[in-house]
């Protein structure tokens, strides 16, 4: 391939390039069909604290209080973890950022448990006992399950 072709093709990858990126730029939400997808940026996505617990969460699709698939992005703040405790369903969840910490069995050692980095993904099997939560940093998680989105405790002292 002479340096003219490669110098053309170059060119042709560029001008094609910012085309799309011309075409992007210019596409808006409100360009979106709301009856065939719904958006949610950042910014309205509504969080609500529970300090007591030392997290926040988002309901995302469904509720989980009622019967049926909920999808929710729950924050663990830095220095708070949950004590063993079960749910009656499984629970799948994918670690959004953060490193989130987690252990199994009655009783609670924070200082056995695993570190779980961005990107993983775990599976709470139903009615296993397990414990969870944040140690230098807040996690965000985002978890898909089964309502009622109950937790039995179930610490053994």
């Amino acid at each position: 391939m002479s340096n003219y072709q490669k110098i053309s093709r170059t060119l042709l990858f560029a001008v094609v390039g910012s085309a799309a990126l011309v075409s992007l730029g210019t596409a808006r939400a409100t360009d979106l069909n709301p009856a065939a997808l719904k958006l949610q940026l950042p910014d309205q996505i509504k969080w609500v604290d529970d300090m007591k617990r030392g997290e926040s969460t988002a309901v995302l699709a469904g509720d989980p209080e009622m019967p049926g698939l909920y999808v929710e992005l729950v924050k663990w703040h830095a220095h708070h973890m949950s004590r063993p405790h079960f749910h009656p369903n499984d629970r799948f969840i994918t670690v959004i950022s953060g490193t989130w910490w987690v252990g199994t069995g009655a009783k609670f050692d924070p200082d056995g448990t695993t570190p779980v980095p961005p990107g993983s993904f775990v599976k709470h099997v139903g009615k296993q006992i397990h414990y969870d939560g944040a140690k230098d940093e807040d996690v965000v998680l985002e978890i898909v399950g089964e309502g009622p989105a109950t937790s039995t405790p179930a610490e053994v002292k």
